[in-house]
């Protein structure tokens, strides 16, 4: 493991295959108090969910937590031990995924140490901080907790997409219970309103049960299931509403608040939409049951929060592209039947984050684009944001780590990455975020869940080809967001070296691809290299034993982006399941193994850990008297510091 206290490091520590890092809050000082303290309120309601990820991920996951945090705390042996330390990165392993699966292959992972070490700690700790059952003794504890920890036969993996299995019975998420996959979907279809114009996320805010041989749902509210949890978001949350920098804002935080207390499915797209309507504030945020990724049915919704601000300089880049939106759809090379005849309310802005929480945390996207109803966003529009303050401290974690070295073909290659990577990502981004997912529409009667286990997949491809289509367009530089088209030559480098070779690095041997992101970068990178191979238009190229990724024609690339667009519109448009299922099952899911080899031996020599994520900064008012006269942020707290705070000030489920 490799550690560093410096506050002005971006890179503090690596273990396993992660790396942990700091993310700087630039601009926070110059808020006006009112603002400091909404960001502090907000931030306080984003911490008050970290218990319902752990729980939504896995039915176990809070109690093996709490378990590793007592015997990180009260152990007494000798803690200089290979074992201690391989104890020490499997509990950080677990505050990292939210669980005891991994945040992106969604497989189980499981201590270096032995099931007979994990028994010496439990007998060698303080048993008043041990999550002991009422009556429960240390030996009952122990043979509880073992096989949930160690047999690889419980809970393989926390979400399977293979459709050839039960996906509800096989995944270990916490969203069904005593339910098969069958039995969901029928449920499900009974209650969806595929020809309503406006109709409800259903399922989305709930747990799926069968009691008595009867199936119900278990909502989640104040009053209801994660009650608790959420009585303190709504806490926080009352507080933010009465500091709120406008009225729409206050109305915004309002209507979260009675969303939160009733579970009401109406409230939720109320608030969505106030939500969307609120561009005038400097501070934003987003919370709630959102993104349903995580749920093998890509129904459920995991909870998430982003607190955040708007960098005003760099949102002018982001507005010029929502303002040109209507242009952008009506030249996108899909069907007309597909594309909204009007675009409306698509609003974008690069934010600087202060908070992460639930899902977002401590791994965390960089760019989010909300809400995902459809009807809402073809009535209301939607929110997109860059998050660049994250972006940045990727890039600065980074700097002199040999990578692109390593990985790009050519020292022109590398040259560009280091000069215009950063801009063209970015620009990726505000792409993807805030035209691509806002893109399109769905047929009538198309239900927003008939891609299945795809759509996750399908959409976030979907988004990303309208990024990579656009970015090499004319309008760009007419638009002035790209002053040469090295910025776009570089993204296309940078996307194709991706997809086809480096998020390999992330894959263990043996492995298929399992993450939506991951699945959709490679369906698009080998659908273009083999559609491409007529005329050469991508080429895997060895040099010196080592594969590389060469474009030959970036023209004709961006062609087969268009074509590939225009049928994963179609896709989506009609929820043609079909031609979904073969598309992703055919390009995006296997592995070759021998390029796979190949690259993990390169990528071993570099001793960069493939995962990242992040602490969060503190903030802390600061009073005179009982006046408030400031909020403080810091940067001191390490990752173990943070992690054991949280689970003691933020632990709220039994």
């Amino acid at each position: 493991m490799t550690y560093t206290n410096d506050s002005h490091s971006f890179l503090l520590e690596q273990f396993a295959d992660i790396k942990i890092m700091r993310y700087l809050v630039s601009g926070f000082e110059s808020l006006l108090l009112k603002q400091k303290e909404l960001v502090y309120y907000l931030s306080q309601a984003a911490l008050c969910g970290r218990d319902i990820i752990f729980d939504q991920f896995y039915e176990h996951n809070l109690l093996i937590r709490r378990t590793n945090e007592a015997l990180l705390e009260s152990f007494t042996g000798d803690r200089q031990t290979t074992d201690f330390e391989q104890f020490v990165v499997y509990t950080k392993r677990v505050w990292f995924s939210n669980g005891i699966h991994h945040h992106y292959s969604t497989d189980k992972f499981m201590p270096e140490c032995s099931p007979g070490y994990f028994e010496e700690l439990i007998q060698q700790s303080g048993t008043d901080l041990l999550p002991l059952q009422t009556g429960e003794t240390i030996i009952n504890f122990t043979e509880r907790i073992i096989p949930i920890i160690f047999d690889r036969a419980i809970a393989p993996k926390r979400t399977v997409l293979d459709s050839s299995k039960d996906l509800v019975k096989e995944s270990a998420t916490n969203f069904y219970k005593n339910v098969s996959q069958q039995e969901a979907e029928d449920y499900i279809k009974s209650i969806i309103q595929p020809d309503a114009e406006k109709p409800l996320s259903v399922g989305l805010n709930s747990r799926l049960i069968k009691e008595n041989g009867k199936i119900k749902e278990q909502v989640y509210h104040a009053q209801g299931l994660y009650g608790k949890a959420i009585q303190q978001i709504i806490f926080w949350l009352e507080k933010a509403r009465n500091v709120a920098e406008n009225k729409q804002q206050e109305k915004t935080i309002e209507l979260l608040i009675k969303y939160y207390k009733t579970g009401d499915l109406q409230v939720w797209d109320d608030y969505n939409i106030a939500w969307v309507n609120d561009t005038q504030s400097k501070i934003d945020f987003v919370n709630g049951f959102i993104e349903v990724y995580g749920d093998p049915l890509g129904i459920k919704a995991t909870w998430e929060s982003v607190v955040n601000f708007k960098d005003e300089e760099a949102t002018k880049r982001t507005q010029i592209i929502s303002k040109n939106a209507q242009w952008f759809e009506d030249q996108a090379p899909t069907d007309k039947r597909f594309k909204k005849n009007q675009v409306k309310g698509v609003s974008a802005k690069v934010i600087t984050v202060a908070q992460l929480g639930g899902d977002c945390y401590p791994a965390t996207p960089i760019g989010i684009n909300l809400p995902n109803a459809d009807w809402i966003r073809k009535v209301h529009g939607s929110k997109s944001v860059t998050m660049e303050n994250i972006t940045y401290a990727y890039d600065k974690a980074a700097e002199g780590n040999g990578f692109l070295e390593e990985f790009c073909c050519s020292d022109e290659e590398v040259s560009l990455a280091k000069k215009l990577g950063p801009m063209a990502s970015n620009l990726h981004t505000d792409l993807h975020e805030c035209l691509g997912h806002g893109s399109g529409q769905l047929l009538p009667g198309t239900s927003p869940e008939a891609l299945k286990n795809y759509h996750s997949a399908l959409e976030e491809s979907r988004a990303d080809l309208f990024a990579l289509y656009f970015i090499s367009d004319k309008k760009m530089e007419e638009l002035g967001l790209i002053d040469t088209p090295e910025v776009w030559k570089t993204e296309y480098n940078a996307y194709l070296r991706n997809g086809l070779l480096t998020q390999l690095t992330r894959i263990e041997p043996g492995k298929n691809l399992e993450q939506a992101h991951m699945r959709n970068r490679q369906l698009i990178s080998r659908w273009c290299l083999e559609k491409g191979k007529p005329d050469k238009v991508v080429e895997l190229m060895k040099k010196e034993g080592r594969t590389f990724v060469v474009i030959n024609d970036y023209q004709k690339l961006r062609e087969l982006f268009g074509r590939l667009l225009s049928e994963i519109q179609r896709i989506k448009s009609e929820g043609d399941f079909g031609a979904g299922k073969q598309l992703v099952e055919t390009y995006g899911v296997q592995v070759d193994a021998e390029l796979h080899h190949e690259i993990l031996e390169r990528f071993k020599k570099l001793k960069i850990a493939p995962y990242g994520g992040f602490v969060n900064p503190v903030f802390t008012p600061a009073y005179h008297g009982k006046t408030l006269v400031d909020v403080e942020v810091s940067y001191n707290e390490d990752y173990t510091q943070q992690m054991m705070r949280y689970s003691k000030e933020y632990s709220f489920l039994d």
